[in-house]
């Protein structure tokens, strides 16, 4: 079994790219559907949005998904690492 990447260089680059956390997982899809959501719910909240409301508001569905993505790539990259250690410790 390959080592999987360092959780935090995985961070790192999904706090960067949106869904690319995922790629480094070996998610492809997962990152693409992470992006796809992160754009139609930015899209949404920025026509909704009232005229006097910040940028951050206005993209606010897209950056929540956009985190929710973060957190998914980190999680799973700790999940693998772990694994991964625990099947090649010395015994």
């Amino acid at each position: 079994m390959k080592q999987p990447l360092n959780p935090y260089l995985v961070l790192a680059v999904a706090v960067i790219l949106p869904g690319v956390g995922q790629v480094l997982n070996r998610q492809p899809v997962r990152g693409l559907i992470f992006v796809c959501f992160a754009i139609l719910l930015g899209g949404f909240t920025l026509k909704t949005a009232a005229p006097d409301v910040s940028f951050v508001g206005k993209m606010a569905g897209g950056l929540f998904v956009w985190a929710m993505a973060i957190l998914d790539a980190y999680k799973t990259a700790r999940i693998r690492h772990a694994v991964w250690s625990h099947a090649n410790a010395p015994r």
